[in-house]
């Protein structure tokens, strides 16, 4: 934004889920936030749902129960009589199905992905959260340290009112200078007016993740540095491409439950018939066996969709490493500038606006400078120091960005 001048803890915080005010250290921010995170808990129900279900995936198919009557006669002179002739029966029987064992192992397998994907969500929201809240700590802690600036800087320039009135009244001052020191005392109200709503938004969005009222960020902000390589090396371990592996293991589970649709499943019945005393009661076994014989009609476009969406998933996988890889490399550039601005306007251009204003200070204690001099020298230095916490902000949160977005468990 360009300004223009004219541990205990976290107890508390999980035990408090409307705590009021209360401040907060970067570290304890990011802990409350992934234990006390509603959108992390539905994803751990449902990693827990299906962990549940897995267990179920490869089991037999429920038995089916038969009942009826067999053979019973519509017509002739004992139509309708259950015991006057010898086939007819009462029938009592079991079913049970056996797919074959291809098919078992690949329902489980597929249902096993689906865990694997459903712990995949959830290590992305817990990302998501965590940077949100990472950056969210961060805003409100530079806001923090601006607001603390500025309204010093005003406090300072309010001591030259006196100053600027008796100059005036003495004559060794225009009276425009006054109007100008007065217009600078506007110019740093309004941007502390400007600071209060970034500290109020940021406090608003830490509130959302860690259940605290207006929040006050503690402590010293994260590091700004840091290493590259390592970053990239962690890669394979990032949320997104774990989700893009358990999406490809699901089509490729698809795939093998397709293929076993081409081989046969097995069924077993066992009937018992009771007929009248005089025939006697009979029992009934029976085998069957599915016949998938025309298997390009059937089974073999499935497989080939099946395929197909395996083919897929690998491609979506390999398009995710590329903007994975492309994502790291703009958002170090982003770092790497943010930070060369920062060192650069830090130790070059902040002693020059310092020796500034301490030089037109002491020339108009000598004399030498209008109380202007002063007044622009002060009010250009605070221009600086903002910016200078402004680029300090965005060095900082690209860091944080960079460490929790793609560093090991958001490390």
């Amino acid at each position: 934004m360009k300004w223009q001048v004219g541990g205990a803890l976290l107890a508390a915080l999980l035990a408090a889920p409307h705590a009021q005010a209360q401040p907060v250290s970067f570290d304890d921010a990011l802990h409350a936030a992934r234990h006390n995170q509603p959108m992390l808990d539905a994803g751990a129900l449902r990693v827990a749902g299906k962990r549940e279900a897995i267990a179920a995936s490869d089991e037999l198919p429920d038995p089916r129960l038969r009942a009826g009557i067999a053979n019973l006669p519509v017509s002739g002179p004992v139509a309708f009589e259950l015991d006057r002739q010898l086939p007819t029966q009462v029938s009592l029987g079991v079913e049970q199905e056996f797919p074959n064992l291809a098919k078992r192992r690949a329902r489980y397998g597929l249902a096993a992905s689906e865990v694997r994907l459903a712990e995949a969500r959830l290590g992305l929201a817990e990302r998501s959260v965590e940077i949100a809240t990472g950056m969210a700590w961060v805003e409100l802690h530079y806001a923090q340290r601006k607001l603390d600036l500025a309204r010093a800087a005003l406090e300072d320039l309010r001591k030259l009112v006196p100053v600027a009135n008796s100059a005036v009244a003495s004559g060794s001052a225009r009276p425009a200078h006054s109007l100008a020191l007065r217009k600078d005392l506007l110019g740093v109200e309004d941007a502390i007016t400007s600071i209060e709503v970034e500290r109020d938004a940021a406090q608003a969005m830490l509130a959302r993740y860690i259940a605290v009222i207006d929040p006050i960020a503690e402590g010293a902000a994260p590091e700004a540095a840091i290493d590259a390589g390592s970053l990239k090396q962690m890669l394979d371990l990032n949320p997104e491409l774990k989700f893009a592996d358990a999406a490809v293991e699901g089509a490729e589970a698809g795939v093998r439950l397709a293929r076993a649709e081409k081989r046969p499943d097995f069924g077993v019945s066992v009937n018992y018939g009771r007929r009248d005393d005089a025939f006697g009661d009979v029992v009934s076994v029976m085998g069957s066996v599915t016949l998938p014989i025309f298997a390009g009609r059937r089974q073999e476009p499935r497989i080939a969709a099946a395929e197909a969406e395996a083919a897929a998933a690998s491609a979506e996988r390999e398009d995710r490493v590329r903007a994975l890889e492309a994502r790291l490399e703009a958002d170090l550039a982003q770092w790497r500038g943010a930070d060369h601005q920062w060192r650069r306007a830090r130790e070059e251009l902040l002693p020059l606006a310092r020796e500034r204003a301490e030089l037109e200070t002491a020339s108009f204690a000598a004399g030498r400078a209008s109380l202007f001099d002063v007044v622009t020298a002060k009010s250009a230095l605070l221009l600086l120091e903002l910016d200078i916490l402004e680029r300090e902000a965005a060095t900082v949160s690209a860091a944080v960005r960079l460490k929790l977005g793609y560093g090991e468990d958001g490390l």
